[in-house]
């Protein structure tokens, strides 16, 4: 089963990994102001993670309407997926990939762990 890890950043703010069963980061938060907003940024994960892939790596790809995954290329040639709320917002970012399977299968873990994912809050909290 999966979980958030909930941390806080130097800044004072927090941030979010959503960590697969097996210990693996998925995919990660920006960072929020306070820990309410980040709690919601977590729901907002859970509430979206089986939403439609939009795979900007293809010519004349179909534009998604939000919430939505989106699959693109970084600078150095990795696929990276990250997903969008309804306002268009960024929730999470996954790693680089060589190969856009793996990609895919990030976005397929969000949705098997992300539902049912305990949510761990950091010691200072």
């Amino acid at each position: 089963m999966g979980k958030f890890n909930i941390s806080e950043t130097k800044n004072g703010g927090f941030k979010f990994d959503l960590v697969a069963g097996n210990g693996e980061v998925i995919a990660t938060s920006q960072v929020y102001k306070s820990l309410e907003a980040t709690k919601n940024g977590i729901a907002s994960v859970q509430k979206n993670c089986t939403v439609e892939v939009e795979d900007q790596t293809l010519e004349g790809f179909e534009v998604k309407k939000h919430p939505k995954f989106e699959v693109y290329k970084d600078a150095q040639g990795e696929f990276r997926f990250r997903l969008k709320a309804s306002n268009g917002e960024i929730v999470v970012t996954g790693e680089g990939y060589k190969a856009k399977a793996g990609c895919m299968n990030g976005i397929a873990s969000i949705g098997k762990n992300a539902p049912d994912a305990q949510i761990v809050m950091p010691e200072t909290v």
